[in-house]
């Protein structure tokens, strides 16, 4: 075999391994939501880059309830949201609208995820939004945006508002709709929608409570977003958690990853 060739089966070998681990982190981004009740039964996304293919994302196949996602059922579309892979399954380009966006506009954005669940539905109707009432909050204080609700994002102008109220944060509360969490990796993405649904939770719980709240100071605020940032990768906490999730998921379906 000619050295030429070689390097070129090496590569596309590398290439389709580098897809099939996003798959499978994809997958477990699916399940682990299912578990921690973030669905909205076949509704909203969670999108990744295909590694090494301009323009090209994977999604989950519509219809499906997210504790039925695997590797190999997610589905391969472009930048409007077209299959690409042939699979006989029914894709939702509506629904990746919001997606294409973030992906196309964000480099660091490799992942993506939008869910609909009611703590976060609840904060993301509210004029103040998200509050600094607790040390879970904020570690999104002054790191997240807003995008007022423009109807059902079936029109593709308004890409350019979301991307622009997401700027340059980590997330951002679609209002009077639900929530978005961008990462560079599955456990990046997963770890800021996990906490801030969390956030969310909290908050509800707290007004229910019809008392006095305590509010965080800004100087307070911005000491404790810094220390978070410092943590999630310093300390290599990050993936100590997305380890901790994985192993959730084994034990609960190993199943994703097929």
């Amino acid at each position: 075999m000619k050295p030429e060739r070689a390097m070129t089966m090496h590569s596309l070998v590398a290439s389709q391994d580098a897809e099939w681990q996003t798959r499978v982190e994809l997958a477990a981004c699916y399940r682990l939501a299912a578990h921690f009740k973030m669905t909205d039964l076949i509704y909203t996304h969670i999108t990744a880059r295909v590694p090494g293919e301009e323009g090209r994302f994977l999604i989950n196949p519509y219809g499906y309830r997210w504790e039925e996602i695997t590797a190999s059922s997610l589905v391969k579309i472009d930048v409007d949201g077209n299959k690409v892979d042939g699979s006989a399954a029914r894709v939702n380009p509506a629904g990746f609208t919001i997606h294409s966006a973030i992906h196309a506009a964000r480099h660091d954005a490799t992942f993506v995820m939008h869910t609909h669940t009611r703590a976060g539905v609840a904060v993301s109707s509210l004029q103040e939004g998200l509050l600094p009432l607790n040390q879970i909050a904020l570690q999104f204080y002054g790191r997240i945006g807003y995008h007022d609700y423009e109807g059902i994002a079936l029109d593709h102008t308004e890409r350019d508002r979301i991307v622009a109220d997401l700027g340059h944060h980590p997330a951002l509360v679609l209002r009077n709709h639900g929530l978005i969490a961008v990462g560079r990796s599955a456990a990046e993405m997963f770890n800021s929608m996990f906490y801030l649904n969390a956030a969310c939770e909290i908050q509800v719980a707290t007004l229910s409570m019809g008392r006095p709240l305590v509010e965080v100071s800004d100087a307070v605020g911005r000491r404790v977003t810094e220390q978070f940032d410092q943590m999630a990768f310093d300390d290599g906490d990050l993936q100590l958690e997305w380890a901790a999730h994985l192993r959730t998921i084994d034990a609960i379906d190993p199943s994703y990853k097929n």
